[in-house]
């Protein structure tokens, strides 16, 4: 890479000059509004120096034009020197650049990405879409930089949620299945989910209305007194509670799988709450016995984490019955004892970031010295032009709803536009509008999803990156087979810019990698695509005046395109020739 080969020339100047062994000055890219390819920061040598900001920058910039046959001119502007590559040493960078990535590390040990964690009680929705495309594509960049990576999930198959579901089918489903009904597993058994807040939430006013208060209405509600029964029975193996528990969660898989194919996200083993929290609560009772734990007269077992400036922890309520931590414990602890895993990734809500802080604790006072390679990976939610979903309420967006919508706005368009497609194009490229559009933003910060603008040719969207590779494919069905490189006599600017931005590449995903972050990823992606299209604009192609130009500029466009299926790879979709 261009800036490795300056920074290695910079330090043995550094040397010479100033006797500084090993510095490493910082080098960026020149900012648009400069002239320049790369920028060196000067201020960290001036102590040493003893010079003034411009006068180290031109000494600096004088020893690499003489030492650095990559380096033919440069620009002092105060602490910053702006250095020029000559065309030779682009042309030289793109024809050896290929997509492949070297690897961060010497680190041979396993990745965990733990993704989608759905409840057995309602279809996804689409805050899972996010989880599932940010643990999807940053466990295929993990795999692009060299490291073996699981894909995971945790199905919270168990508790008091599930049981409101079953309870509402046995008092209101009247016998009737997925089957019966013709509808998805998930979406039936997430009906009776609803249902339930509904009729509870009437037996609740009953009783205000007969003068008790909320909070012992809600507790004394009949429905609320049935579920809490159901629990207990199903934690301590009632056959027939069992029986209906594991009908209507197979409902749920069902719906799952097929969101999951349509998605394009997949996993390598799938974790049961059911099973976990079994493990969890053993691990409790010894933490109690060795009295990391503590009991309270009720029972119920505590941790305190205030002397780490948190709280005090409920591990299991004073009936026995476990809680989320419970079966996260267990979680935790099954997976290393089946990978040995050097780093376990949570791609969690930040609903939930006081929850990891209080897990990654807990095992830690357990003992377990991988407790500190635990890492949440805390993403916001989506919000709607309409507001904040509530899933209690049945007002979620549905995934599958979602794609649906996706699919058809994709058909709309392009029949408004008279270039009608395939369905399974439209398929294509609404669900790029869907991906990228969550994708590209960090994942730490809210995202305002809105389907109409996710689908538009011409913008900041996955449709925009199709057409660009679409695009290029022409080109190359009208050229014929690509040949390789022909040097040019000279680079125009836009070359110039595309070069640059195409030998980018690899860092951009190694930062993405490190930074546990798909959308440095996305948003280099579509400036690589920006930019190739303002070449595609200045610069004749098929019609450039000489054949070699023509033959040069193909190969560059075929280059381009092979960076954009492969990022696209990488966020998760798929790019078509045509378009």
């Amino acid at each position: 890479m261009l800036d490795k080969q300056i920074s290695q020339t910079i330090t043995t100047i550094i040397s010479e000059l100033y006797g500084a062994d090993n510095m490493v000055l910082p080098l960026e890219k020149t900012p648009k509004e400069q002239s320049g390819d790369f920028t060196v920061i000067i201020f960290p040598i001036l102590k040493l120096a003893k010079q003034k900001p411009e006068d180290a920058a031109k000494a600096i910039g004088d020893a690499l034009i003489k030492s650095c046959d990559i380096i033919e001119g440069f620009e002092v502007i105060k602490g910053f020197l702006n250095l020029r590559v000559t065309d030779q040493a682009l042309y030289e960078a793109i024809k050896k650049h290929d997509c492949s990535i070297p690897k961060i590390a010497d680190d041979d040990s396993t990745y965990l990405v733990e993704y989608s964690s759905p409840n057995t009680n309602k279809p996804l929705h689409l805050g899972h879409i996010r989880n599932n495309l940010i643990g999807y594509s940053i466990s295929k960049i993990l795999q692009a930089c060299g490291h073996r990576v699981k894909m995971i999930q945790i199905i919270n198959d168990r508790g008091i949620h599930i049981c409101k579901s079953m309870l509402a089918w046995q008092r209101f489903g009247n016998e009737e299945t997925p089957k019966s009904t013709n509808t998805k597993g998930d979406h039936f058994v997430g009906k009776y989910y609803v249902e339930y807040e509904k009729q509870y939430r009437k037996e609740v006013k009953e009783l205000v209305d007969q003068g008790l208060t909320q909070e012992a209405a809600e507790k004394q509600a009949p429905l609320h007194q049935q579920v809490q029964k159901m629990l207990r029975d199903w934690e301590k193996k009632d056959p027939d509670t069992r029986d209906l528990w594991k009908k209507m969660n197979q409902w749920v898989y069902d719906g799952f799988d097929e969101s999951y194919q349509r998605l394009g996200v997949s996993f390598d083993k799938n974790y049961y709450e059911s099973n976990t929290y079994l493990l969890g609560k053993q691990v409790i009772a010894d933490g109690l016995a060795k009295k990391i734990f503590y009991q309270k007269e009720d029972g119920s077992v505590w941790v305190d984490l205030t002397d780490e400036g948190l709280d005090e922890k409920l591990l299991l309520r004073a009936d026995g019955t476990a809680v989320y931590i419970t079966q996260d414990i267990g979680t935790a602890i099954e997976r290393y004892q089946d990978y040995q895993f050097g780093h376990m990734i949570y791609t969690v809500a930040d609903e939930q970031d006081y929850h990891f802080q209080v897990l990654f604790l807990i095992l830690k006072k357990l003992g377990y010295p991988w407790a500190k390679n635990c890492y949440h990976l805390s993403y916001g939610m989506v919000t709607l032009p309409s507001g904040k979903m509530k899933s209690r309420e049945g007002t979620v967006v549905d995934a599958d709803d979602l794609m649906n919508q996706m699919h058809q706005t994709a058909r709309s368009i392009s029949e408004s536009r008279d270039t009608p497609q395939g369905d399974s194009i439209y398929e294509m490229i609404g669900m790029a509008a869907l991906k990228y559009q969550l994708l590209r933003v960090d994942p730490r910060k809210t995202v305002l999803f809105d389907p109409e603008t996710s689908i538009d040719f011409h913008g900041k969207t996955g449709p925009f990156i199709q057409y660009t590779y679409a695009r290029i494919q022409s080109i190359i069905r009208k050229y014929g087979a690509v040949k390789s490189y022909t040097q040019p006599k000279s680079l125009h600017p836009e070359e110039r810019n595309l070069i640059k931005k195409a030998c980018d590449y690899q860092n951009q995903v190694i930062q993405a990698a490190k930074q546990k972050s798909p959308a440095l990823l996305a948003n280099y992606l579509y400036e690589l695509v920006k930019i190739y299209n303002g070449f595609y604009q200045e610069n004749p192609i098929l019609n450039a005046d000489k054949q070699e130009t023509t033959q040069f500029r193909v190969t560059l466009s075929h280059h381009i395109a092979s960076i954009i299926e492969h990022a696209a790879q990488l966020l998760g979709f798929d790019v078509p020739d045509h378009m």
